[in-house]
């Protein structure tokens, strides 16, 4: 989602909420600083579309790029994670040891 989107959806929040979309209001709640004339000109352009509310850029972003090969997306977490699963045995071990010893 663009910025331009953001400044959109957030303008469409306000007027679902019964608020006159700001300059002031929307600045508040972008994620992102924006220059003034952007939002402005954005605003400007701004028609109601109650439905479009979500600002979600990484729900987006994820989507978008989605490997096409989930196997092998995978194989690479699963790679990463193994190490880390080894150390929580290890420390379980230790915890059970020390519990063991009292």
């Amino acid at each position: 989602m663009t910025i331009n989107d953001e400044i959109l959806a957030i303008a469409n929040q306000l007027a679902n909420q019964g608020k006159k979309p700001t300059v002031a209001l929307i600045k508040t709640r972008l994620s992102q600083p924006v220059p003034l004339p952007q939002l402005i000109a954005t605003l400007k352009t701004w028609q109601h579309e109650p439905s479009f509310t979500e600002i979600n850029t990484v729900e987006t972003a994820a989507i978008k790029d989605e490997p096409k090969n989930n196997d092998a997306l995978t194989e690479i977490i699963n790679q990463a994670i193994t190490p880390l699963k080894d150390e929580i045995n290890s420390l379980k071990l230790m915890i059970e040891q020390l519990i063991n010893k009292s």
